[in-house]
């Protein structure tokens, strides 16, 4: 936010709009839209298809008049101004990477510098230097001969934000940056923004992947039909009631275990009565690694136990804050016989037991011998078992047992599992394991006694 004892050009907002209305073939496109952009800063615009975010962008960068109200770039009107005073105010990297003609990556970066040449002005030094310079920045120098035409959606996304840099803006406005790119471009590019603006540059963005927005941008924008409903840091922006009304959607709001920023998981549409359980769900976690699992199973209407965990484990905190069910013990503390018969007598009663990517020692590996008796198992893997196993030969054999009685599968795949799992333990015991009913009624031979 704006620093309000500090003097100079940086106390105010570059970018602010006031009571912005847009109007396009009698449609109302956007209406009374205020907002302010600090210098320095990465917004997110987000909201659902239709909101408006590439119309309030086309109104950011003067290519669209306001049919109401004013958009300031710098302390410029940017609507009063040329199409080439407006372009060396702010610069556009469209969501299109397409170029109508076959440039090479250097001749369409130099396209660039179009707003600061004159029309009968040459080719100036200051012109190579600042091509150089976004080439450079962008990584892209080293393909600067190849043509556009011949380039990834990645590389030609680098291309577009390097012909961007040339123009030297103090704005950067960017349409749905990562659209049609992979994750590992994805995340390229919004790095490569961050870096950006960390360095003096501001930049406005159209995002559609929610928790790309949160964990890259400073503040967000939410759009829905037309008006913002709501603006601030991701955290004040992303709650579930503003999603549920911007979006119709129902969707969990978490913290991410790694990153810790917002994290958004949409969730079905419950299938059953309000205040109806799916089903009962243990989970076996700790440290940390159980947390988003245990926010969507019991948004998604699951009755959710977890443990055994320590007192003061962060999957203790989050079951505790969440009202669920949990086995605790002492900090520190293995798992105890006591526990270990809660725990058993829980994965008894449930449909399906979740394992999340935890780390395994003699400390917990009661945990998993309790598990490993579950009729329904979903393993939750992002690491080897083997780079999380201090178990040793046991852990290793508890963990096979695991993997031949369910599934693995990646985090954002847990729902679907469980759901599949519950289904199968509410139709009967499975077909292809005809004799677990007894599996809980004694321990199998194969699992270790320690």
């Amino acid at each position: 936010m704006t620093d309000a004892n500090h003097t100079g050009d940086d106390a105010h907002p570059i970018v602010r709009v006031s009571g912005l209305g847009v109007e396009l073939g009698g449609a109302t496109i956007l209406d009374d839209v205020n907002l302010s952009v600090d210098r320095g800063s990465f917004v997110g615009l987000i909201g659902p298809n239709g909101a408006g975010k590439t119309t309030l962008l086309r109104a950011l960068n003067g290519a669209l008049s306001p049919s109401r109200g004013t958009v300031d770039v710098a302390g410029e009107r940017i609507h009063a101004l040329s199409s080439k005073a407006a372009s060396r105010l702010v610069a556009t990297v469209p969501q299109d990477t397409t170029l109508t003609f076959d440039f090479d990556v250097r001749q369409a970066v130099r396209m660039g510098r179009t707003p600061h040449r004159s029309r009968f002005g040459g080719w100036r030094e200051e012109d190579e230097r600042a091509v150089e310079r976004a080439l450079d920045r962008t990584q892209t120098a080293g393909f600067a001969d190849r043509s556009v035409g011949d380039l990834s959606g990645g590389e030609r996304q680098r291309v577009l934000i390097a012909r961007a840099l040339a123009q030297e803006t103090p704005v950067l406005l960017l349409d749905e940056p990562t659209a049609s790119l992979d994750i590992n471009h994805q995340v390229r590019t919004l790095e490569l923004v961050r870096e950006l603006v960390s360095s003096g540059k501001t930049a406005v963005a159209a995002i559609h992947d929610l928790n790309l927005a949160a964990h890259y941008c400073d503040e967000l924008v939410l759009l829905s039909a037309g008006t913002v409903v709501a603006t601030g840091p991701p955290e004040a922006v992303l709650t579930e009631e503003t999603l549920e009304g911007a979006f119709g959607a129902n969707a969990v709001v978490a913290r991410h275990p790694v990153t810790g920023s917002v994290y958004v998981t949409a969730l079905p549409e419950r299938s059953t009565a309000d205040g109806d359980s799916q089903g009962r769900v243990h989970v076996v976690g700790g440290g940390g690694t159980a947390a988003r699992h245990l926010y969507l199973l019991s948004a998604a209407g699951y009755e959710v136990s977890v443990g055994a965990l320590n007192e003061g484990d962060t999957d203790t905190e989050t079951a505790r804050s969440l009202g669920l069910d949990a086995v605790t013990v002492d900090p520190f503390s293995a798992v105890d016989d006591e526990a270990e018969a809660a725990v058993e007598s829980r994965v008894a009663d449930a449909d399906c037991v979740v394992v999340a990517d935890v780390e395994v020692g003699a400390g917990n590996l009661a945990n998993l011998r309790a598990a490993a008796n579950a009729d329904h198992v979903v393993l939750v893997e992002e690491r080897p078992f083997a780079a999380r196993n201090y178990a040793g030969a046991a852990g290793e054999r508890l963990y096979e047992r695991l993997r031949e009685r369910g599934v693995a599968v990646s985090p954002s795949d847990v729902l679907a599992a469980v759901s599949d799992r519950v289904g199968r333990r509410a139709s009967g015991p499975r077909d292809s394991d005809p004799d677990d009913s007894d599996s809980r009624d004694s321990r199998p031979e194969s699992l270790p006694s320690e």
